[in-house]
């Protein structure tokens, strides 16, 4: 299930099937990954409850959510935070996603493909040198360059990155919306979708 999240001031918040403004919001960029955000999310809690139980709860509970869609092919929104009384609560969890992000980091990688055949190549950032070396699939040539890189993974779970990028991201955004005093909101990708 895809999570989407936005913050508006309170003011611009309209009912279903409404549309919420695309002209005053914040946002996270997310990785595209459904799963990374989910996992993002696992071990942090949100007022004494799992931050993912509490996610789940707002969008498939038995009070359907009845906010404005953030988007096209987006469902109805439920608020997730609203300022001033959970803004403790938010500025815990943000520090809670950070915190899980730099523990479970483990060993870094860069990560490059080859321009033929797009095989994959990850070399521990440590010892990340640019070199030149052939493509074992193909022989084609594959500049290592650190400056020209992919980015990074984690060497142990590549989907690891995302799920920390995911939380570092959403750890942000947290921290924005409620410094201006926005409202967060979370909706899900439409079932048709």
């Amino acid at each position: 299930m895809g999570f989407r999240f936005v913050a508006i001031p309170g003011h611009r918040v309209v009912a279903h099937p409404q549309s919420l403004p695309a002209d005053e919001r914040l946002e996270p960029e997310l990785p595209p990954l459904h799963e990374a955000v989910e996992r993002a999310f696992a071990g942090a809690e949100f007022r004494d409850v799992k931050a993912k139980d509490r996610l789940r709860a707002l969008l498939q509970g038995d009070r359907p959510p009845d906010l404005g869609s953030p988007g096209s092919g987006f469902g109805p929104s439920a608020l997730f935070a609203q300022p001033p009384q959970d803004l403790p609560a938010l500025l815990r969890l943000a520090d809670e996603l950070e915190s899980l992000a730099r523990r479970e980091a483990g060993e870094r990688a860069l990560v490059w493909k080859c321009s033929e055949c797009n095989a994959r190549y990850a070399v521990p950032v440590a010892l990340a040198r640019s070199v030149s070396i052939r493509c074992e699939r193909c022989g084609n040539p594959v500049e290592l360059n650190p400056g020209r890189s992919l980015g990074e993974e984690s060497l142990i779970d590549p989907l690891l990155g995302a799920v920390n990028s995911a939380r570092h991201e959403l750890a942000g955004f947290f921290r924005e919306a409620m410094a201006r005093g926005w409202p967060v909101l979370v909706s899900t990708e439409e079932r048709g979708s």
